[in-house]
């Protein structure tokens, strides 16, 4: 089981303002907590044991809230952007001393509940010269714009820049990653999706197919979604 995971917290949320003109996106009240709380809740009942915050924008108030991680029994280090932003690619690679040879990649404003250990057990089997898997999702243009041409287990193309009619999949937001993978990557700022584009293009990717729908709070839309969702996980809990 791959205990690490990066989350990538250090975008300026410009969609969510004016809420997240003051406060950064991952400490959003969400159903009367903030959302790092729903995420890191879920990882450490996942496995995870050790997350890599990675921070820019207001990042120093996550830290004051999230700390070392030890109120969710998780070991939580974090990565500063500096004077100024990476990218999330870039984020990644001033991460990765602390991050190790093999890691999680998640985003700061996804809620991703699906069975992490089956999909690095599927990694585990299967990677040989692959330093790279991507979760995908049986999208259809429903939750949000398709990218990924997904056939018979196979990822054959993951594209945000050229949309094709084929791409009935979209990259569900988790991936696993070695830091090999960024052997090929240029110098900050770069957007992470431009290696999952190469990599896919060099069939150093995998894919793996989950089927629970992801809740986000990345925009006006998801997040009033994710109130209703946590809301009622919040009744449930009490």
């Amino acid at each position: 089981m791959i205990e690490t995971a990066a989350i990538l917290a250090g975008g300026l949320a410009t969609r969510l303002r004016p809420i997240t003109e003051k406060i950064p996106k991952s400490l959003v009240e969400v159903a009367g907590l903030p959302f790092i709380d729903w995420q890191l809740r879920l990882l450490q009942e996942r496995g995870l044991r050790r997350i890599v915050l990675c921070v820019g924008y207001l990042g120093e108030q996550i830290e004051a809230v999230v700390g070392d991680g030890s109120a969710w029994n998780l070991e939580v280090k974090y990565s500063y952007d500096g004077p100024r932003q990476l990218g999330t690619g870039g984020a990644l690679v001033q991460a990765l001393p602390l991050l190790g040879s093999t890691f999680w990649v998640l985003y700061g404003d996804s809620y991703l509940d699906f069975d992490y250990r089956a999909v690095a057990g599927y990694y585990d089997e299967q990677k040989s010269d692959k330093p790279g898997l991507m979760t995908v999702f049986g999208n259809h243009n429903k939750w949000d714009t398709s990218n990924v041409i997904f056939v018979d287990g196979q990822l054959l193309e993951y594209n945000k820049w050229q949309l094709r009619p084929e791409m009935k999949f979209i990259d569900y937001g988790a991936a696993i990653l070695e830091a090999a993978a960024f052997e090929q990557a240029g110098p900050p700022p770069f957007d992470l999706a431009d290696l999952y584009h190469k990599l896919v293009q060099q069939g150093r990717m995998s894919g793996y197919e989950v089927t629970q729908r992801f809740y986000e709070i990345g925009s006006p839309a998801g997040l009033e979604e994710a109130q209703s969702f946590f809301s009622g996980r919040a009744e449930q809990e009490r």
